[in-house]
């Protein structure tokens, strides 16, 4: 595939207005096993399957790679730099294990952190599982492409884009503004007035 499909009319819940992007999205699932080969991976179709689900829309690529700073790093710059992605979701390498580099690997090519991602994700999932506090996952953004790191566990992966699914196609509607944000943003900010 090309380029992600437009969800006719898809509403953004935050505001609902439709949203007016058609975001191309990719899926990075990081893995030593599954990269060499020696267990399926299962995160990654988990991750396409759920975002078609809750969003309606399409997946331009998906890639696995090992468990090393360096290949995650260079793939994420090359979806982000090369091909113009929106939306990259990473799956897996988030934990506690020496090998779970996904976190460093984001660190090094976003240019700035979206915080309250991930905090609005171990909220929830904290109401399903207190081992949602060991996730040192994280979300930010690089140029106009939004990157957010989701569990390896197909099942936690699937809880996770039902938390932010709502809030993204706003997300990458402003991220999309290149002239003055104020001219084009669908809800401005907050005023008190009196």
């Amino acid at each position: 595939m090309e380029n992600g499909k437009k969800y006719p009319q898809l509403i953004n819940t935050v505001n609902n207005n439709p949203s007016t992007i058609t975001p191309k999205i990719y899926v990075l699932t990081i893995s030593d096993r599954s990269y060499s080969g020696t267990r399926e991976d299962l995160g990654g179709p988990a991750v396409i399957a759920s975002i078609q689900q809750l969003t309606g829309w399409e997946i331009t690529s998906s890639a696995i790679v090992p468990d090393e700073t360096k290949q995650i790093s260079d793939k994420l710059i090359e979806w982000t730099d090369s091909y113009h992605a929106n939306l990259i979701l990473t799956t897996g390498g988030t934990g506690l294990s020496a090998r779970d580099v996904t976190p460093e690997a984001t660190l090094k090519v976003i240019d700035r952190q979206v915080p309250g991602i991930i905090e609005a994700i171990r909220s929830s999932s904290l109401k399903i599982t207190p081992y949602s506090m060991l996730s040192r996952a994280i979300a930010g953004t690089r140029q106009q492409c939004l990157i957010i790191n989701l569990p390896g566990n197909p099942k936690a992966a699937h809880e996770t884009l039902t938390v932010i699914a709502p809030v993204l196609p706003h997300a990458l509607e402003i991220m999309s503004i290149t002239t003055n944000p104020n001219d084009q943003h669908s809800r401005l900010p907050y005023t008190n007035q009196k």
